[in-house]
């Protein structure tokens, strides 16, 4: 039965008894805390919870969903996938438990002849909440299932609830024997793969009160309306009606599976790491195809990340199957072929789908063919120095030059037996995303060829009027596109248009460029960038956001206000931070470089040890004290040499004509050359934070300041925790500092004597290990799995005691645990057995590639790892056949 026939059949059941059938809803949610569609239940929440009144009273559906936590699971169950459709009909306070119960086991057992999907009763067991003694009395009445077909489940599995105060329920859950060729005996309660879910129905009967987990709440009450949510899941039927292994042979995913293999030339079934690539690559592009039909677009955040990652793990999958050059082509065009049936847009917005997905491999495919030799190099030297962990900065390397998802690497790492430093990594992204959010108006765009501005620089000076005005009308001289004057730039165009006079600061001096627009007859511009391309001439960046700009065109730069306020907060505070520095250090404590934008400053300055807090707090309160002192600023244009002789302080690398502007805050108390924009007195600042100082080289320290309304949040938000921890330690907030370090010295105290208690734990299974000592042939043989353990370091330390005890004649110890849920098998041989011939490295790499991982180390002492648990036991066996 094809897949769009379970599909029919189903909403043809419901709407026959009454159900409205709507259309699927999108896979980008509306709900603002998920990404997508995770569950056919999400459109129905707002009717479900009762916060919108539900539309219909019964209702059924087909709802196209997308999960991807357990991505990694993709390819090896039978049941796995990104994309997949949910089937359900809906109760909103109609019908309730006995013909939600009687609907589901109609549809299921009812002959293919007659609109049923034919599954025989035999078959199917069914669980219950083990004190709904109502649902288990429906399933004897209305199907007939005997007691030992109805098991009785706990709260963790049947029973649902948000997750927060609301509507809760049991549920009943419907599986499918698939025979004793796939597990064992006893029903669903086992746990096992032989028995697949295939219905859920959930009875919303109760309000829950507060609680934690999926357990811990309390019923307080019945719902007034009682619903019912149900949700079958179509690909596990299709495969079950359609006598495949698992979903992906089904017909709307295996078209793909099998343009995979036709294209790398293995067929399907041969191989077992062959075989979870294929199954990985039909998903992904089936996933993949849905997504891009719902308007998601390929990117490096959010839904689009997704997305992306989706696409790369199909490229990676293809490379891996020995393809390197483009499938898209021919894999999309399968998957759109075997959906368009259903989701006829995935035929209908073809172009647009296949040339985001195509232009999304093409670019991968270049990134591959770089990133993959560094990232080979890199493991290969990781391995030769004995280490198992990948440098977080070859991580970062990778994503931030070639391109390549973390979750990449971290997969290509564990191949290869190797873990990746994720804490550097995410340090160096932090690190990152911070520059360039200081980056964000593009002030590193590359200006024209200076050639280029001979000529505007020859019509004279660009006249700035920004230190009294925010508005000035002129003209355009010039305008510059990709290095090339232009008589004109439209609508979309970023360009460089050089005014007469401006309002605009130009960045220079520390001070960042100011934003604003520039207007005109029929245009606006949007103000990227505004910089001194050639002394005297003033380039403003721009994006034509409306209209034409020519040559000629009048034009009026507008700036905006709020910008400057904060930006004039911040160069005055600069001013005033540098004086109170020189009052408390001396004047050898002398500015060496600074930037300032609106809220934010930081200033550098010579010296050669870091500032004690005490330091710190009487800088920060000479600075405020300047504020509150209200002290007039007074800025004056004079000759260099005049400024000079009245004291006025001159920057390292600073270079100044012969008229200079002085700016004086509190006369003589700070006195600086500065053509920066300014505050006309000190109190307009506000408030200066000082939240940073570090050292910036062995003769130069930095001071970081929040200034103005920024200042202000900040320690706002300082206030807020200090009260948070005051209240939360129940201590004043005097002894909080006193309080706490008692708490960490506790803490540190506790975590000691834990680790030496688990320390113990571990050396007290010496003995037992030691009893189970094999011989094979003069080789005294210890290969046993330890089960869980807290730390690869534990399972070292057993291995190497171990490896003491057993004497001075040839002795191996091999052991395997169980480490944050992945193997681990450490071995190690003492002098005789090496002698002997006998390597650490090569047990330990044998075993783990049978985990399927990888591993090495040295002759004495030797690390793997896999993926596969279950393979434990046959890891040992491969030491025991290695060392025989």
């Amino acid at each position: 039965m094809q897949t769009a026939e379970i599909r029919r059949r189903f909403l043809d059941f419901f709407a026959e008894r009454g159900h409205t059938i709507v259309p699927s809803a999108s896979l980008v949610s509306d709900d603002p805390t998920l990404l997508f569609t995770i569950a056919g239940m999400v459109p129905f929440v707002p009717y479900l919870t009762g916060l919108v009144p539900p539309p219909y009273p019964r209702v059924a559906d087909s709802q196209k969903c997308i999960r991807t936590l357990d991505i990694e699971e993709v390819g090896k169950t039978p049941r796995h996938g990104t994309f997949f459709q949910m089937l359900g009909n809906w109760s909103f306070g109609d019908y309730f438990k006995k013909d939600a119960i009687r609907f589901a086991w109609d549809l299921l057992t009812s002959p293919e002849d007659q609109g049923g999907l034919g599954f025989d009763p035999k078959d199917l067991w069914v669980t219950v909440y083990e004190d709904d003694d109502e649902a288990r009395r429906y399933w004897r009445e209305v199907a007939g299932l005997p007691d030992e077909r109805i098991q009785g489940l706990g709260k963790d599995t049947n029973y649902w609830s948000t997750g927060v105060p609301g509507p809760a329920g049991p549920c009943s859950e419907i599986f499918f024997d698939r025979g004793p060729a796939y597990g064992i005996d006893g029903g669903p309660a086992t746990d096992d793969d032989r028995y697949v879910e295939i219905w859920n129905l959930v009875f919303m009967q109760y309000l829950r009160g507060e609680g934690t987990g999926k357990t811990d709440f309390e019923i307080i009450g019945e719902l007034p309306k009682k619903n019912v949510d149900t949700g079958m899941g179509l690909e596990r039927v299709a495969f079950i009606k359609q006598g495949v292994e698992n979903f992906y042979e089904i017909d709307e995913v295996r078209p793909v599976l099998d343009k995979a293999a036709e294209i790398s030339g293995k067929p399907y079934g041969a191989n077992h790491e062959d075989d979870v690539r294929m199954r990985v690559i039909a998903d992904h592009v089936r996933s993949a195809l849905m997504l891009m039909s719902d308007g998601v677009t390929p990117s490096n955040e959010g839904r689009g990340y997704i997305l992306r990652r989706l696409l790369r793990r199909t490229v990676r999958a293809m490379r891996l199957l020995g393809v390197e050059t483009a499938t898209f082509p021919a894999l999309f065009a399968e998957s759109r072929d075997a959906m368009k049936a259903t989701y006829p847009e995935v035929a209908t917005d073809y172009d647009r789908i296949s040339h985001l997905a195509f232009s999304e491999e093409d670019t991968f495919l270049r990134t591959l063919a770089s990133g993959t030799t560094i990232l080979d190099t890199a493991v290969t030297n990781t391995k030769s120095s004995g280490r198992t962990e990948l440098a977080g900065e070859t991580a970062f390397l990778l994503h931030d030059t070639y391109g390549f998802p973390i979750d990449l690497t971290l997969e290509m790492a564990e191949e290869a037996g190797l873990t990746v430093d994720r804490g550097a990594f995410d340090s160096l992204m932090s690190q990152q995303k911070a520059r360039a959010k200081a980056d964000a108006r593009a002030k590193k765009r590359a200006l024209a060829d200076l050639s280029v501005y001979s000529d505007l620089r020859g019509k004279g000076e660009t006249v700035f009027t920004g230190y009294t005005e925010l508005q000035t009308e002129s003209r355009v001289l010039g305008i510059i596109v990709d290095g090339v004057a232009v008589p004109r730039a439209s609508e979309g165009q970023i360009a460089e248009i050089i005014l007469a006079e401006t309002a605009l600061y130009a960045e220079s001096g520390g001070q960042d460029a100011d934003q604003g627009v520039i207007v005109g007859p029929g245009y606006e511009l949007e103000v990227l960038d505004v910089q001194k391309p050639v002394k005297g001439l003033i380039s403003h960046t721009v994006q034509v956001t409306k209209g034409e700009v020519g040559v000629d065109d009048t034009a009026t730069s507008v700036v905006d206000g709020d910008y400057r306020r904060g930006a004039r907060q911040a160069h005055s505070g600069t001013h005033i931070i540098h004086a109170a520095l020189r009052q408390v250090l001396g004047p050898n404590a002398h500015q060496s470089g600074s930037y300032n934008k609106a809220g934010y400053l930081r200033l550098d300055f010579s010296w050669n040890q870091g500032l004690s807090p005490e330091t710190r707090s009487e800088i920060e309160e000479i600075s405020n004290n300047a504020i509150r002192d209200d002290l007039e600023v007074v800025t004056r244009e004079m000759p260099l040499d005049e400024a000079k002789s009245l004291g006025a302080m001159a920057l390292f690398g600073e270079k100044y004509g012969e008229v200079v502007r002085v700016v004086d805050i509190g006369g003589p108390w700070s006195r600086e050359l500065c053509a920066g924009t300014h505050v006309t007195s000190s109190s307009e600042i506000g408030m200066i934070n000082l939240v940073s100082e570090s050292s910036v080289g062995s003769t130069n320290r930095r001071v970081e300041s929040l200034v103005g309304i920024e200042a202000f949040r900040d320690l706002a938000v300082e206030r807020t925790i200090v009260s948070q921890l005051s209240g939360a330690l129940k201590t004043p907030r005097e002894q909080l500092p006193e309080r706490i370090n008692d708490l960490v010295s506790s803490l540190k105290a506790a975590e000691k004597k834990i680790a030496a208690f688990e320390a113990r734990a571990v050396l007290d299974r010496i003995p037992a290990l030691l009893e189970k000592a094999e011989r094979i042939g003069s080789t005294r043989l210890v290969a046993q799995n330890v089960g869980s353990l807290g730390s690869a370091d534990d399972l070292r330390m057993l291995v190497t005691t171990l490896r003491e005890r057993l004497g001075s004649d040839p002795a191996v110890v091999a052991l395997a645990a169980v480490v944050s849920d992945r193997p681990v098998v450490i071995a190690a041989t003492n002098k005789a057995a090496r002698d002997a011939g006998t390597k650490a490295g090569q047990l330990a790499k044998g075993a783990a590639s049978v985990l399927g991982g990888g591993g090495g180390g040295k002759d004495d002492l030797a690390q793997g790892g896999g993926s596969d648990a279950s393979a434990i036991d046959a890891a040992l066996a491969s030491v025991r056949t290695a060392i025989g």
